[in-house]
This record gives structure tokens, sequence and C-alpha cells, in this order.
């Protein structure tokens, strides 16, 4: 099943437009299987996908431990992201997305700054092939995002002066990613960017809680997605909490 009709299938489920961030600290190795499949069976009614970065899939490796956790999502109905933040020349991203893909995740992230041939073009191949997804990084969530994503750069082909992060935008559309990221942080970004993807590419937006982003503005400015991470998962009741956050959510919706 491609990755936007598996995720529109738990949207519709768990009526939840909330993914899962289960980034968790890695100061106690030994813990990380058991919590993350805990927080999963616990927090899975109010989610509709989870997302892993490579903090831990480097403790735990990918076709080890990382199994059983993708195993547990999928049992439970849930979409898988691979936050790798694909990032290399072409031969190199193609192999990645390769492993990442058999391993079992359903889409993983990509960022737009390598360019399309010999860039990421392979990475969309792969995708194309194994009916999987790519969300491109558009704008990330982070204090020092405004450095790389959004300094002003020349269209070398027009002379046109943008920001970075409007010509990723574009670029989203035009490669036919499944989605992009722009931080919850940043709602004049994501209403710049929803400008330009109407609702042909989501928005992903991580960075509610604890880094500050609003998820009422976040809604309003055009973010599909909230990805919520240590607020949930750092939490002394991860059910409860992913609840009221879907709760907040979907009233943000109407």
């Amino acid at each position: 099943m491609p990755f936007q009709l598996k995720l529109d299938k738990s949207v519709k489920k768990a009526s939840s437009n909330i993914v899962l961030a289960l980034d968790l600290p890695s100061h106690q190795p030994h813990s990380l299987l058991p919590r993350s499949i805990q927080i999963l069976e616990e927090t899975h009614p109010y989610i509709c996908a989870v997302k892993i970065n490579r903090q831990l899939v480097l403790p735990l490796c990918l076709f080890k431990e990382i199994q059983r956790i993708l195993k547990s999502a999928q049992d439970l109905g849930l979409p898988t992201i691979m936050d790798c933040k694909i990032n290399d020349v072409g031969h190199t991203n193609r192999i990645i997305a390769e492993y990442y893909y058999k391993a079992g995740f359903d889409a993983l992230t990509a960022n737009p700054f390598v360019g399309w041939n010999e860039g990421l073009k392979p990475v969309f191949e792969v995708a194309k092939k194994m009916d999987r997804g790519v969300i491109l990084l558009v704008y990330m969530s982070h204090k020092a995002a405004e450095e790389g994503y959004g300094q002003t750069v020349q269209n070398p082909e027009t002379g046109q002066l943008r920001p970075q992060y409007v010509t990723f935008a574009e670029k989203a559309l035009s490669w036919n990613a499944d989605g992009v990221v722009v931080g919850a942080t940043y709602p004049k970004k994501i209403r710049i960017v929803h400008s330009i993807l109407q609702e042909k590419v989501p928005i992903y937006s991580p960075g509610v809680g604890n880094q500050g982003g609003d998820i009422k503005a976040a809604t309003k400015a055009g973010t599909r997605y909230l990805i919520v991470g240590r607020t949930i998962t750092l939490s002394v009741n991860p059910n409860e909490t992913a609840k009221r956050v879907r709760d907040i959510a979907t009233q943000s919706l109407r």
C-alpha cells in the first residue's frame, strides 16, 4: 500500500494528525527497546504514525532491535517514517534509501540541499519502485534554521533572489515529494510554504511543546501533520499526554 494511503487510513482510524517522534534519550540504551514498545502500545490510539531518528537506530541496530519496534508499529497499523535526513551523493543516497525501506520503513526524510541530479533523484526512484514515501526538509524547527534554510539565494538561471526554503518548497512540487517538513516554531514560514504547495504536498511540523511550537498556530498556518516527541515520550503518562495533544490538534482544525 502506498505511504499516503496507509497514512490516510491511520489518520481516519485514530481521528488524529499526530506523528509520534520516538526519539528517546540514549543515556540508558538497555531500556530503549522496551520503553519504545511500551510508549507505542500506550499512545497508538491517539497517533497516526511513528517517526524514528538515528539516535534510536544507532544503539538498537537497523536489522536487529529496530525490527521489533517496526513490527509493533505495523501490528498497530501505524506507518513509520525514518528521519535520516538523507544528504549525500546519489549512489550513496540510493543505498541508504534501499536499506531503510527494506528494513520496513514506509517513508524517509531527505535534504534538498544536495539537489536532484546525482543527489536525490535516486532516492525518489527507489521510493517509487518500492511504493514508499519521501519527505523533504524545507525549514527545520531549531533556532539556527535560518542560517541554512532561511538564507537568501540567487536563481542561477533568472538571477532572482529568494529565500532558500521557498525554492525547496517549489522543488517538493516538481519532484512529487510525499511531504515537507516546516517547523511548528515558524508559523509564518508554514503559511508561505502552504501558499506554494496548497493541498498538493502536505506539511509536517515538528517543534511542538518543548521547542515552543504552538499547535493552533501551526495548524491555522497550513500544517497537516504535527510531529510531537519529547512532550509525549518524556511525560509521566504518555497515553494521557498523547490524547490531550490529539484533542488540542483536533479542536484547532475546527
